[in-house]
């Protein structure tokens, strides 16, 4: 259950959403700094395309998305959660997901770890991976 105060949920698979709670809008660098509070390091700021989806896959260590703008939805095995603009979603590592954008609206955020690495175990066929949208699929 999400409380009014702290605008904080965890769910039962362990991940944690912390909802926007300010009164001004969302921007790169307000969202960066409330990132920056809980000690993971930003490795990419990422805008994906309206329709966007990335196939399944695992953080090897426990990853931050800090939504700067757009609306997207991260499909675990147990339920989906739904980020929009300033909402900081925690995902303990080796927790399969996948993400899909169920929108024609852009999204963009921060990608984070611990250690300020990306280590990711693909299920999928790399879809939607960093590699793939930079058009070098890692499957071929």
């Amino acid at each position: 259950m999400i409380s009014q105060r702290s605008r904080e949920i965890t769910f039962p698979n362990g991940a944690r959403l912390i909802k926007w709670s300010r009164q001004e809008t969302p921007t790169a660098e307000l969202v960066a700094m409330e990132t920056k509070r809980f000690g993971y390091t930003v490795y990419d700021l990422q805008t994906v395309a309206p329709w966007f989806e990335r196939s399944r896959h695992a953080h090897n260590e426990p990853e931050i998305r800090a939504a700067v703008s757009g609306t997207i939805t991260f499909h675990f095995d147990d339920m989906p959660i739904t980020i929009e603009g300033g909402d900081i979603l925690f995902i303990p590592g080796g927790l399969a997901h996948e993400v899909i954008s169920h929108n024609g609206a852009p999204f963009s955020a921060f990608k984070g770890s611990i250690s300020g690495k990306r280590n990711v175990t693909e299920y999928g066929d790399g879809k939607g991976s960093i590699e793939y949208l930079k058009g070098t699929n890692p499957k071929t």
